[in-house]
């Protein structure tokens, strides 16, 4: 395999992006920025922050399909020349002055195939060759990235490898698609049951034009017509007559408001424990080990786990401090300026790299007390606007916020039969397993996609013996 100085292989050169202050953002052309860079490894579509371009600007700074982006800063070593690629938009984008633009030669050089080379842990030792250490700051200069020596295959060998890799990550992103669906859906039918209060209300409307109400909860539950429900198969038919059934025909007065008849004004503290997190030293944190701490970081914003988050660990813990794929989870403090995490739930993954998940300070583990609720049930009620209101307005701090002892336990809802709430569970649940079904494909997958080219590149593999899977 030969090596070519990277420069070699450009179409123009490298160049460092636009500089424009917050005073003029707001409208105008979209930005690639250094948050979107980190979060996108393939950016498609990716909602970004807008700016005013002159001509000038636009002639030298827009961005084509196919162009790498790499970090020219960072505040951490990992993140210094960190690699993205920008495949499409229906916008015109430009960028900012830390991303460093490269547009490579086609006639020579595959972009994807690039992308993945930077992307592996091959090209990332290229990269810190490169990578200067500052006081408060990593960077990586354009002239030096250009004289990097960089593996070079013949074209049509990188375009057979990329095909391959690119087709692991489709799979993987399809399988976030989904299981970003099976959220959504998760959401809507709480929301519905239990916020919105949907079934009750269409039975409600119903008595009042004299029309069958289990029929009209039916409609509402399943989203079927008459004709459809019809010709359900009788099972079907029959369990979902059950859950309609459960709801209540009226609604009445209660300190929460307007609640269906027969629920109960409930705090979380009568139906479930809150488990603070381990308060740790610094020298606790290693490299690796069987132990690692679920931080803040594996709080996805807005709601949900990230797999990346972990922090290994060897110090001391208590026994309810260990969290287990599925258990549910609360952020008790929060860094970023809009409080997109303080009170955000997630339920935990299951991993297979680390033996012991333990909650560290700035997490809650909460734990349901009896068959009154579930994990699942409390997640979607603390996905609500109400639960977050309600969090945010027991929380304290300017630049780093603290949620109070007291901000989950003492909310309060509108607690539904039991059996309701076991209806909505198993339905939750279903989706939460296939979602973890995902989870470890996309870890399978990730592995295979990270292991093929370092492969193929020494010689160790031949792409005529890869084969695209299904």
């Amino acid at each position: 395999m030969q090596s070519k100085p990277f420069k070699d292989l450009f179409a123009i050169p490298l160049r460092n992006g636009l500089t424009k202050p917050k005073a003029v953002r707001g409208a105008g052309t979209k930005m690639v920025n250094m948050g979107e860079l980190f979060a996108n490894p393939r950016m498609t579509n990716v909602t970004m922050d807008r700016v005013p371009l002159n001509q000038a600007e636009r002639n030298s700074s827009l961005l084509a399909a196919g162009d790498l982006l790499f970090a020219r800063q960072s505040l951490v070593f990992a993140g210094a020349g960190k690699c993205s690629i920008f495949v499409n938009d229906d916008e015109e984008v430009c960028f900012e002055s830390h991303v460093i633009r490269c547009r490579l030669n086609r006639n020579l050089a595959d972009p994807d195939f690039y992308f993945y080379l930077f992307s592996s842990f091959t090209g990332r030792k290229l990269i810190e060759s490169i990578v200067e250490q500052g006081a408060g700051a990593s960077g990586i200069r354009g002239s030096d990235l250009a004289e990097l020596q960089v593996p070079w295959v013949d074209l049509a060998i990188q375009i057979r490898v990329a095909a391959v890799l690119r087709h692991l990550d489709d799979k993987i992103d399809l399988n976030r698609r989904i299981n970003q669906t099976l959220e959504a859906i998760a959401q809507s039918i709480f929301k519905s049951w239990f916020v919105d209060f949907d079934p009750v209300k269409a039975k409600i409307t119903a008595i009042e034009q004299g029309q069958d109400p289990l029929r009209a909860a039916m409609r509402v539950i399943s989203g079927k017509t008459d004709a459809e429900l019809d010709q359900m198969p009788r099972e079907h038919h029959d369990q979902l007559a059950a859950t309609a059934a459960l709801f209540p025909d009226a609604m009445e007065d209660s300190v929460l408001g307007e609640i269906p008849k027969g629920w109960t004004p409930t705090p979380i503290r009568d139906v479930a424990e809150v488990v603070k997190g381990k308060s740790y030293s610094s020298k606790d944190l290693v490299d690796n080990d069987q132990a690692a701490l679920v931080t803040l970081k594996s709080f996805e914003r807005g709601g949900g786990f990230r797999m990346d988050g972990f922090k290994p660990y060897v110090g001391p813990y208590k026994p309810e401090q260990v969290v287990l794929a599925g258990d549910l989870i609360v952020a008790y403090t929060d860094v970023t300026q809009a409080a997109e995490l303080i009170g955000k739930p997630a339920v935990v993954v299951g991993v297979d790299h680390f033996k012991t998940l333990v909650a560290s300070l700035d997490v809650g583990i909460i734990r349901p007390l009896n068959k009154r609720v579930s994990r699942q049930f409390l997640y979607g009620l603390f996905m609500t606007d109400a639960f977050q209101s309600h969090t945010f307005a027991h929380t304290s701090g300017t630049t780093v916020l603290h949620l109070s002892k007291e901000g989950v336990p003492s909310y309060s809802f509108a607690c539904p039969d039991e059996r309701l709430v076991s209806f909505f569970s198993e339905t939750a649940e279903a989706m939460a397993m296939e979602k973890q079904r995902l989870i470890d494909q996309n870890r399978s997958l990730a592995t295979l996609r990270d292991a093929l080219l370092p492969k193929l590149l020494s010689g160790e593999l031949s792409v005529a013996d890869v084969e695209i899977p299904a």
